[in-house]
Parts: C-alpha cells; structure tokens; sequence
C-alpha cells in the first residue's frame, strides 16, 4: 500500500509532463514560422547554414504545411 500514491504520483507527472512538452513544443513551431531568426538559429543547431532563399523555401513550406506533431490531419489519414 505505500508504494500505491508514489506510482501514482510519477505516472501522473509522466503524463503531464508530455502533455506540457507537447504544448510548448506546438508554440515554438508557430513562431518559428513566423520569425525568420528563430529558423536560422534552428537551422544553425542542426549544422545547416542557409541562405536567403533557402530561408524563403523553408517557411513557404512550414507555411503550406501547417500539420503539427500531434495533430491529425482531416480524413483520418486512411488511404483507399
């Protein structure tokens, strides 16, 4: 019975923990697509060094593809 409220405790901060990092995971994209430093910094962590148009690819692409990690996209996602 003492060991009851302690695995409860970590399960329950495990799962809040991923529901946090996904939500503040989701606003860092948002932004990034909006701020053109933000990508460049990302990029330059990656090891990439792009240029303006390359720059102007990337968030057209992060603009016309707005899915995020953990959203579903319409239709379930089933091919036919």
């Amino acid at each position: 019975m003492q060991y009851v409220i302690p695995v409860i405790t970590l399960i329950v901060g495990l799962v809040g923990g991923f529901f946090i990092g996904a939500f503040y995971l989701r606003k860092q994209m948002e932004k990034m697509q909006s701020d053109p430093e933000m990508l460049q910094k990302v990029a330059k962590q990656m090891g990439y060094n792009l240029n303006n148009r390359q720059m102007q690819k990337a968030q057209q692409m992060m603009k016309n593809n707005p899915q995020l990690p953990g959203k579903k996209k319409p239709g379930g996602g089933k091919r036919k």
